[in-house]
């Protein structure tokens, strides 16, 4: 039951049928715009839909501008002369110069040809400007253009310089400042009536100029989270070698908490064992499995979804980062993160995209967090010789745009993923340390690759093994996965 069916009950249950009636012609009158003091919750969203709509521009900025378009002489200065004494009845006479205005004679006008005989500066002492006396065009005599430019990038819509509008620690924002760039005058088109009134206020909080943003790290940089080593060796463990099967299949497959996992043993089982024993053969057997999981993972498809979902970390919010095969349906990324910027996310990319076939076009579908798209322009930045990634956007639970529509399927099928690593995580109420949390998503992906099976997959695992099709139980493939991981 969704809140609007258990909001109608409470009314229900409180008022009575004229007391209702009453509301009903209350909502009315909002609804009618009747009521100016009260608007309904996304009616400013609805009046201003580009209001803090922020993406990051597809282009990539210029390195060097291209080349300006000399001007040629498209008039004939002599045939101009003619004109004007068949005109005026007389000719035009050279430029009566001032002392020590002199041109050069070797100057030429650009459009017409003429020599230096009629041109004069136009600005006196300052000689910065020429003007034909005959066609009257005015010209630079030192184009600042025709010097080395100084600008770093330049806009690949107007081919206008770049300047710095922002410095941080990890990046550096440059913007277009040019008033007659196309993307500045089409994105200002779209507004509408009351959202170019409030960007007259509020001019910061609507994205029209081009935008690029350099960030400072290198993909050496890039760390992807990894278990820490372990303090315990399992192949020295006290325990039989299928007790450690038991507790990643109680623990791992079947979500069930450290303290319940113990707990099974013993009185099941007859197994002494605790639960700080139970997290210490996971932690330690997500040290080989992340390697495993990384070796194993194989191609990836040619459409990825990619999303992150949060976990508490000593209470505080964490991010885990995934990237699904939409195909597959095999994780082909996992990054854990306390942040959602664009460092985290662009890991996670990197590492989806690491066993693509270098003829494959990878596209790349996740939600309007602008990290992605920026951490895409830094990987299409530093590929050279493989294609370039595409990226499409699915935004809010409603298909406003062409995109969404086109590629909500794509983007259901990493919400799904989360809801599914979120069943795995919630038992536990948070982690107390980050090895912990990096454990047991690196334990949920083998859990998730090579041993669940899907029903959309014919109920076979993402990843099929031929070393796992003859073993039976859920713990004998988890100490087969362990020896096959070099334990």
């Amino acid at each position: 039951m969704n809140r609007i069916a258990r909001f109608i009950i409470w009314i229900c249950s409180k008022f009575n049928r004229a007391e209702i009636e009453q509301i009903i012609h209350g909502l009315l009158e909002v609804l009618a715009n009747r009521s100016p003091e009260i608007k309904p919750k996304d009616d400013f969203k609805e009046k201003h839909p580009h209001y803090r709509d922020f993406y990051v521009d597809p282009l990539a900025p210029l390195t060097n501008q291209p080349p300006k378009e000399s001007l040629s002489p498209s008039l004939d200065w002599q045939k101009l002369l003619r004109d004007y004494e068949k005109k005026h009845g007389k000719p035009l006479k050279p430029v009566k110069r001032r002392k020590g205005l002199s041109v050069p004679k070797q100057c030429r006008c650009e459009l017409c040809s003429a020599p230096g005989d009629y041109l004069y500066y136009n600005d006196g002492k300052r000689r910065s400007q020429l003007r034909c006396k005959i066609c009257s065009h005015l010209c630079q005599t030192q184009r600042r253009h025709c010097s080395a430019p100084k600008a770093k990038y330049f806009c690949p819509y107007c081919h206008h310089a770049l300047y710095r509008w922002k410095k941080q620690r990890i990046l550096t924002i440059y913007k277009c400042g040019n008033d007659q760039c196309p993307a500045y005058l089409k994105a200002k088109n779209k507004l509408n009536k009351s959202e170019k009134q409030l960007q007259k206020k509020k001019y910061s909080q609507f994205k029209l100029r081009y935008q690029y943003r350099e960030y400072h790290f290198q993909p050496s940089h890039l760390n992807h989270s990894t278990p820490d080593k372990p303090k315990i060796d399992l192949r020295r463990i006290h325990n039989h070698s299928d007790i450690l099967g038991l507790v990643l299949a109680f623990h791992i497959s079947c979500a069930i908490t450290a303290r319940k996992t113990a707990f099974i043993l013993r009185n099941i089982f007859n197994v002494p064992i605790s639960y700080q024993t139970v997290l210490n053969y996971a932690e330690a057997a997500a040290y080989h499995c992340h390697l495993f999981n990384l070796q194993r993972k194989g191609p990836i498809d040619d459409i990825s979804a990619g999303d992150e979902t949060y976990i508490k970390i000593q209470g505080k919010p964490n991010y885990v980062f995934f990237f699904i095969s939409t195909k597959s349906l095999k994780i082909t990324a996992y990054h854990v993160a306390n942040n959602r910027d664009v460092l985290p996310a662009t890991t996670a990319m990197l590492e989806a995209i690491r066993t693509q076939d270098p003829t494959q076009q990878i596209t790349l579908i996740t939600d309007g967090n602008p990290s992605y798209g920026a951490g895409i322009h830094f990987i299409n930045a530093n590929r050279n010789l493989l294609p370039k990634m595409t990226h499409q956007k699915v935004i809010g639970l409603q298909n406003l745009d062409k995109n969404s529509a086109e590629f909500r399927l794509y983007k259901q099928i990493i919400e799904r993923l989360n809801r599914t690593y979120k069943s795995h995580v919630r038992p536990t109420h948070g982690f107390n340390v980050r090895n912990g949390a990096i454990a047991l998503t690196t334990l949920f992906v083998t859990h998730y690759n090579f041993l669940r099976p899907h029903m959309s997959l014919n109920y076979q695992v993402p990843v099929p093994l031929p070393e796992l099709e003859s073993i039976t139980t859920l713990q004998g493939k988890w100490m087969k996965i362990l020896s096959m991981a070099n334990l």
